[in-house]
């Protein structure tokens, strides 16, 4: 069982290592240690339910249906030029940690924009329900909760590894440059996300 495992957890970090919204909000929020713990397991736990469900063979039946994938895709669009939009004017306005500390957003607010960032990024879905659940049926029936466990444990690990890692970087971002410098690659993260979005529907 070590090996599905193992296969699972690589896999998965593959998928979720590479820069994304998702992982880019996470590192902001971290930065800001705004609520760096509760973002991280909100990630963790729907890309393990996710992935859950692609094993389980539903993302099959998902990827199937071009009207879903659109929808998901126009409103990932229209909240990632939002979010995009937000982060340069704040990058614009400038500040430093101790004015965002001051500002710190309402624990509501900061759970609803995780969830929003999660579950309208159609990225997330292609990567666990589709690509996550194709893989898994590589493996014997008995093999595939091991290779969920692996891939949920992957994501787990790198949300909070993000989450936190991004918390011990605060303090170099007391200078007003470092703030608008990350704020300005947030945005343009978001926006390069969200054009590729329409790109491919299209």
């Amino acid at each position: 069982m070590l090996f599905p495992f193992l296969k699972g957890f690589g896999t998965s970090a593959g998928l979720i290592i590479a820069i994304g919204a998702q992982n880019a909000f996470v590192l902001s929020q971290g930065v800001r240690r705004n609520h760096h713990l509760v973002i991280p397991l909100i990630c963790s736990f729907f890309d393990a339910l996710l992935i859950t469900v692609g094993i389980l063979g539903v993302g099959t039946a998902v990827a199937s249906h071009p009207l879903l994938t659109r929808i998901a895709a126009w409103g990932g669009a229209a909240f990632l030029f939002w979010y995009g939009a937000c982060a340069f004017r704040s990058a614009l306005r400038g500040g430093n940690l101790e004015t965002e500390d001051a500002g710190r957003t309402p624990l509501k607010t900061a759970i609803l924009a995780t969830l929003a960032v999660t579950l309208l990024n159609p990225h997330v879905y292609l990567d666990t329900l589709v690509l996550m659940g194709g893989i898994s049926g590589q493996y014997p029936l008995e093999q595939r909760p091991w290779f969920g466990l692996g891939a949920a444990t992957a994501s787990f690990a790198w949300f909070f590894l993000l989450s936190l890692g991004g918390n011990l970087l605060a303090p170099f971002f007391k200078k007003q440059a470092a703030w608008r410098i990350l704020d300005s690659l947030v945005g343009l993260i978001m926006w390069g996300i969200a054009f590729s979005l329409l790109i491919n529907m299209a």
